[in-house]
């Protein structure tokens, strides 16, 4: 059972949060606020109950040295402006200024540290370093469910020093993945993406042990295809990983997971936009094509499967989507989730750094149950990973 921010008795306490405020930058603005208003809950709930509230972040990957390009202090003006308070600056995250600056603040004061990755025990998650963070405050609230899958000092290390909850934002987090993937309302369904059936073996083979179908879609989909006997001609795909497919189909087999792979794809002889073109059906691909995206008899298969489902989780692009029209798969297949979802017909949860992209291309984002910026620790999370971050935050 999670320990969570409200059952924390906060009044007059101060209270480090770790928020994940690794913004896009340019020029030393942030370009994209919308991590910073994902803390946003956390930080007016502790305030509203009478705590001082410290933030916690990284930025960037200076290793362990203070590089002034990546200082926080870019963040302080927009972050001022989402809570309508001013928010303090400490010139560092630990030491004499941290100090000074956590001893000074008063009942709903928000002081924001100074990079915790400027110092090299933040990433080794050194037990002294941790320490003095947590010397700052009473209280430890965990808001950053993107960086929960790393066991640094500001995410996994301070919280065996102090009393340790989740924040708001990493409760909705764990909630939906939960329910979408540990209690679902059946039949469940994934649609996995990509490139590369070698960056996600952890992924499959835990999904094909939970699920009811499992989507493959992406240049991984060959890979498949490849190991069942198809000539995918040019496509990208792992000619030494066709074992490993072949394993992946076995326990999807055992475990009573029905596999869907496309039946047609959008083929081409040149990768580029607007390319010359054709449908094909998986067995009709001449050696000098590739397959860029999933065809029309493939969209209407995973359509009736996204029909059938309760609950959907999904990761991955279905094609070459960044290079029309090889978008059209992933666009149309997004749409009809979407609109499953918005009729409350369907849960529909995705996460990924491509799979965002693809939905926000797709103009659905917003309609899907739940979408997580998290990328890593949301696929750790789909692959069965114990996160640090996480597990520290739950009850003995």
């Amino acid at each position: 059972m999670l320990r969570r921010i409200e059952d924390a008795e906060v009044d007059g306490k101060r209270v480090l949060v770790r928020v994940d405020f690794n913004v896009p930058m340019r020029e030393g603005q942030v370009t994209d606020d919308t991590r910073l208003k994902a803390a946003l809950p956390t930080i007016a709930w502790l305030r509203s109950h009478g705590a001082k509230v410290i933030l916690a972040a990284h930025f960037g990957r200076p290793k362990g040295a203070r590089e002034p390009e990546m200082s926080l202090r870019p963040v302080l003006a927009p972050l001022s402006e989402l809570l309508a308070t001013k928010v303090l600056f400490a010139e560092d995250c630990v030491g004499e200024s941290a100090e000074r600056a956590a001893k000074a603040l008063q009942t709903g004061d928000v002081l924001l540290l100074e990079n915790t990755r400027f110092h090299a025990g933040e990433e080794a998650n050194d037990p002294e370093f941790a320490a003095r963070l947590a010397g700052l405050a009473d209280l430890y609230v965990n808001d950053a469910f993107s960086a929960a899958h790393r066991a640094h000092a500001s995410t996994e290390g301070v919280a065996h020093h102090l009393p340790a909850y989740a924040g708001k934002a990493m409760e909705r987090e764990i909630d939906h993945l939960t329910a979408a993937l540990e209690a679902p309302t059946r039949p469940l369904l994934a649609v996995v993406g990509g490139a590369k059936v070698s960056t996600k073996l952890d992924l499959l083979k835990n999904l094909v042990s939970k699920v009811d179908r499992l989507f493959v879609g992406g240049a991984m989909a060959n890979t498949f295809l490849a190991a069942k006997g198809h000539d995918v001609g040019a496509s990208l795909h792992e000619a030494d990983l066709l074992t490993t497919a072949r394993e992946i189909l076995d326990i999807a087999g055992q475990s009573d997971c029905d596999i869907l792979l496309p039946v047609d794809g959008v083929v081409t002889k040149e990768f580029k936009a607007h390319a010359e073109r054709r449908v094909a059906q998986v067995d009709d691909i001449k050696s000098d094509e590739m397959m860029l995206d999933c065809g029309p008899d493939t969209v209407d298969r995973l359509a009736d499967a996204i029909a059938a489902a309760r609950t959907l989780v999904w990761n991955g692009p279905l094609g070459a989507f960044e290079t029309p029209p090889f978008d059209t798969a992933t666009v149309e297949a997004a749409n009809f989730a979407a609109g499953r979802a918005r009729n409350h017909n369907l849960v529909a949860v995705a996460g990924g750094g491509d799979t965002v992209a693809a939905l926000n291309h797709a103009g659905v984002a917003e309609d899907f149950t739940f979408v997580s910026t998290a990328g890593g620790a949301f696929l750790e999370w789909l692959e069965g990973k114990t996160l640090p971050g996480v597990a520290v935050l739950k009850e003995d």
